[in-house]
């Protein structure tokens, strides 16, 4: 049950688009809501805010609940070659709706979307199911040493290069070895100036604005592998304490090694996923999985949990709903409720709040009915 409730707080999170409350800073610079969006965006380049650990649980919740789906499959009867081919599906149709919810309003072919990123590398990390720990954790070594290695080796431009040519400016422009992972000049980034521009686009890709790009979920399957280790780790036979302390701890390693790696080797960078920011952020979902399980599932104390296992159970159905349907559900509310209502300096949180319950009702109405939306 930790793990629904676990998805369905994060979920939330991401429907919330911050509860308006950067709106209502920017107003009020001197506030306590001042002092919080920080933690309610992403940070520019070099960094990681609460809001930038989001996606990394999203893919590691992705981890967690893979050993528990196949096993059922397993127990059901289905072969290795059945559940490959269902793993395969997966991987197609979540890239396929990653890509589509992008490409709606931009005609273009972007794969930089959660669902898409999950996809890319779903098929690949069910190749680990079962693999002895030892083989699973060579794995996740083996790429971010890969990763790592391939960025710093990759040429960076001449110091008297335009960076606004890419969109890059100030703190995302790094000096020294660091330029190597600087925004919109790195290997990824060239990767998709050739890949996508082999698709058919509106108009000829040049760079991601937000430097995002679609080989982030080569580092991006670290967090879905130790998502993975956990859940096989739920799943043992043995105590609670031993489970607890095997997250916790795991959870502090990762920790560790990605603030010094953050300090040596290469930048903490969300949106590159560099291999630092890969540690630091599984680190942080390791220690919320701990949270959650010890509260819910050893504690026992679940009442207070209903509101988000709701959402933790149709996760795909609220992620879908919050990408395509927000602006519809403000239009309605203000047309019924008065637009006076979401004016003045507190009219973004409240609309936003409003926008987050209708989703929730709706989650609501399908736990209600039985309906849970999966592929």
């Amino acid at each position: 049950m930790s793990l629904d409730v676990f998805r369905g707080f994060t979920m939330l999170a991401m429907a919330s688009s911050g509860l308006g409350i950067i709106a209502v800073a920017k107003k009020m610079p001197d506030s306590i809501w001042a002092s919080i969006a920080p933690q309610l965006q992403h940070v520019e380049w070099i960094g990681c805010s609460a809001w930038d650990l989001i996606q990394p649980a999203f893919m590691f919740i992705v981890g967690v609940a893979m050993p528990f789906s196949f096993a059922r499959r397993a127990a059901d009867g289905q072969s290795f070659g059945q559940q490959w081919r269902h793993a395969l599906v997966r991987a197609a149709v979540l890239v396929f709706l990653g890509a589509m919810l992008y490409g709606q309003s931009t005609r273009a072919y972007v794969f930089t979307n959660v669902l898409a990123q999950i996809g890319l590398g779903y098929a690949f990390v069910f190749l680990l199911i079962g693999r002895d720990w030892r083989v699973q954790f060579g794995v996740v070594a083996a790429i971010l040493a890969g990763y790592w290695l391939a960025f710093a080796v990759y040429p960076f431009p001449p110091p008297d290069f335009d960076h606004a040519k890419v969109g890059a400016k100030g703190a995302e422009v790094l000096p020294g070895f660091w330029a190597h992972w600087s925004k919109n000049t790195n290997l990824a980034a060239d990767f998709d100036r050739w890949f996508l521009n082999l698709l058919p686009q509106a108009k000829r890709f040049e760079f991601n604005s937000g430097g995002y790009q679609t080989l982030n979920f080569v580092p991006e399957t670290v967090n879905m592998i130790l998502g993975l280790m956990a859940g096989e780790m739920l799943r043992r036979e043995t105590n609670s304490r031993r489970r607890l302390g095997w997250l916790a701890v795991t959870g502090t390693v990762c920790l560790v090694l990605g603030g010094v790696a953050s300090l040596t080797i290469c930048p903490m960078v969300k949106r590159i996923w560099t291999p630092s920011f890969a540690l630091w952020s599984a680190g942080w979902t390791l220690w919320l999985l701990a949270a959650f399980y010890l509260v819910i599932d050893v504690a026992g104390w679940r009442r207070w949990s209903f509101p988000l296992l709701v959402v933790g159970m149709n996760s795909i159905a609220i992620y879908l709903m919050a990408q395509l349907w927000p602006g519809w559900i403000r239009t309605l509310l203000k047309a019924h409720i008065g637009q006076e209502f979401f004016s003045g300096t507190y009219g973004p949180i409240w609309e936003q709040s409003a926008v987050l319950l209708v989703l929730w009702m709706i989650c609501w109405w399908l736990y209600r009915q039985r309906v849970f939306l999966k592929i």
